[in-house]
C-alpha cells in the first residue's frame, strides 16, 4: 500500500472543512437520543458512503467522515474512533465490537507534523473484537477475527484467528 503524506504545517482547506464538519457531526451525533431517526440521519450524513443495514452505534468520533466507506449489514459497536486520514474501507457484513480505533494515519518520525497515511481495510464478515486496535496500512481478511484488545500491526490473512499486542496468528477457521 502506497503511504500518503501531508504536510500539517501547509493549509489544506478542503481537509480542514471536512475535520470541522465531521467533528461537528459526531458532537451532534453523541448528544442525539440514538435508536432516533434524528440520530441515524446524523450517522448517515457523517459518512455518506454508508450501504444499507448497517448500524453505527454512539458514541463515536471520527475526524474525516468522507474518507471512511462502510458496506451494508455492518454493525459498529459503541465507542469508535476512526483517524481515517488514509482512508477506512469496511465491507459488507463487518462487525466492530465497542471500544475499536481505526487508524490510518501516523506521524512521520522525525518530522511530525507531516502526516504518514495509509488505507486501513476491514474485509468482508470480519469480526473486530472488543477493544481491538487496528493500525495504518492493515488489511484484515474476509471472515477473519481479531480477538479482544488486540493491536494489529500487520495484515490479517482470511479465514484465521488473531490475538495479542502485537496481534499473532492463532487458528485457522474452518469454514
Amino acid at each position: 500500500m502506497e503511504e500518503v503524506r501531508i504536510d500539517l504545517r501547509e493549509p489544506h482547506p478542503e481537509r480542514e472543512a471536512e475535520g470541522k464538519r465531521s467533528t461537528q457531526l459526531c458532537f451532534k451525533i453523541n448528544h442525539t437520543m440514538p435508536m432516533t431517526p434524528e440520530c441515524d440521519a446524523l450517522i448517515r450524513e457523517l459518512f455518506p458512503n454508508m450501504g444499507e443495514n448497517t448500524r453505527v452505534q454512539p458514541p463515536l468520533q471520527v475526524n474525516l467522515g468522507n474518507m471512511v466507506k462502510i458496506g451494508s449489514n455492518v454493525s459498529i459497536m459503541y465507542n469508535l474512533l476512526c483517524m481515517s486520514g488514509g482512508g477506512i474501507t469496511i465491507e459488507d457484513g463487518a462487525l466492530i465490537a465497542a471500544n475499536c480505533s481505526l487508524i490510518s494515519n501516523n506521524h512521520d518520525f522525525k518530522i511530525r507534523e507531516i502526516l504518514t497515511c495509509k488505507p486501513v481495510v476491514i474485509k468482508k464478515k470480519a469480526w473486530i473484537g472488543a477493544g481491538s486496535t487496528i493500525l495504518p496500512g492493515v488489511t484484515v481478511g474476509e471472515n477473519a477475527i481479531v480477538a479482544a484488545g488486540s493491536v494489529v500491526t500487520k495484515d490479517v490473512a482470511p479465514n484465521t484467528v488473531v490475538g495479542g499486542v502485537p496481534a499473532k496468528f492463532i487458528k485457522n477457521i474452518e469454514v
